[in-house]
């Protein structure tokens, strides 16, 4: 990634909020956030948005709103950051994992219907690397069930399945703010997009400790707000946000052009999915040699999730083995992250493409069918 080349030119902008902070004086819940979450809901059908400490929090706290709790089960993707599922299990509810799509690397609805049970209290995808889930056939399902749809939307702020923009389609969605990510801030940071004015109310009190007027205090919350100079900054990276995903969907474009597919398998995309790549994740069957042969080439790479959840040492109670949810982990063994940034030249394109063309096709082993 090249966070800096994003936020130079707006260096300006940029020491103009933060100067407008430091003299107001206003640090907590001040009308950065107030307006930050104002915006975000505009490009989100007019959805009430509440800004939080990160994208954690976000993810524990809509679930909390959805009264997920102990004895309670959340369906999600077992190929996504740790956080997911640790929001689950923070709140004594139990990650129930479903197969993932071989395409998209988001979790199939088809696994998740066979998932679904009496215990089942909410559906967690995952729009993974950019790609949206499959979120109408989701909503569906949980329709169908009368359970919660959460989005965890923190990597695909721009996305879109078949016109709906991701956020729009749960009852509540997570977004994460975390430096590099496609709607990034200078630190942590996160919202929780909700889908009425109930839920909203619900999401305030609980960043909140439980309270909305310091002196009651309803229920166990979280100490988590979002502060003025990360909502500053995200205001000015909101306008940027479009460009930015169209930097990417071009680079993206640029790799495909470039022939890499014949040497690694690209990254996957629905018909109807509006991708903005937050990562390119290329995959080969001997990914590691890859990755230490670019390394001495010069090109940057790094693993996601090269474990999947259901096999973390924190869920070995749940019981399950190698082999459980077999392309989850054949992406975990195989999936590799290629430079992706919106300031990616064709050029720096055409550099990598080469690079990862000659390492692959000197390895013994070539990209995964």
């Amino acid at each position: 990634m090249d966070i800096a080349a994003q936020y130079g030119p707006l260096r300006p902008q940029i020491d103009e909020a933060v100067k407008e902070v430091l003299d107001s004086g206003r640090f907590i819940l001040g009308p950065n956030v107030r307006a930050l979450e104002e915006e975000v809901g505009a490009t989100l059908g007019g959805r009430p948005c509440v800004g939080v400490g990160n994208g954690t929090d976000a993810l524990c706290i809509a679930l909390q709103a959805c009264d997920v709790g102990p004895g309670d089960e959340v369906v999600t993707s077992p190929y996504t950051f740790y956080a997911t599922a640790e929001a689950i299990a923070r709140l004594g509810a139990t990650p129930v994992f479903a197969e993932i799509d071989p395409v998209t690397y988001c979790v199939d609805p088809d696994s998740v219907a066979e998932r679904i049970g009496p215990k089942t209290k909410a559906i967690l995808p995952v729009h993974i690397f950019g790609h949206p889930a499959a979120m109408g056939r989701l909503r569906t399902l949980a329709d169908a069930a009368g359970v919660r749809l959460v989005e965890d939307a923190a990597q695909a702020y721009g996305a879109a399945e078949a016109g709906a923009d991701a956020c729009t389609v749960g009852d509540l969605a997570t977004l994460s703010f975390f430096p590099t990510k496609n709607l990034p801030g200078f630190g942590d940071g996160g919202m929780v997009v909700c889908a009425d004015e109930e839920l909203a109310e619900r999401v305030r009190r609980l960043r909140f400790h439980g309270s909305t007027d310091k002196v009651v205090f309803e229920e166990v919350g979280y100490n988590s707000r979002l502060d003025e100079l990360q909502a500053a900054i995200v205001r000015i990276f909101l306008r940027e946000v479009g460009a930015w995903n169209e930097g990417r969907r071009a680079a993206a474009a640029a790799y495909e052009a470039s022939g890499l597919g014949e040497h690694v398998v690209l990254p996957g995309s629905a018909p109807d999915a509006t991708h903005v790549y937050h990562l390119y994740m290329v995959r080969h069957s001997a990914r590691d040699q890859l990755r230490a042969a670019l390394g001495e080439a010069g090109v940057a790479s790094a693993v996601y999730y090269g474990i999947p959840l259901h096999l973390q040492p924190v869920f070995a109670h749940l019981g399950h083995r190698e082999g459980d949810l077999p392309i989850a982990e054949e992406c975990a063994a195989t999936g590799l992250a290629i430079p992706m940034h919106p300031t990616l030249s064709p050029e720096s394109v055409g550099e990598v493409a080469a690079a990862v063309a000659q390492v692959a096709d000197s390895l013994p082993a070539g990209a995964p069918s």
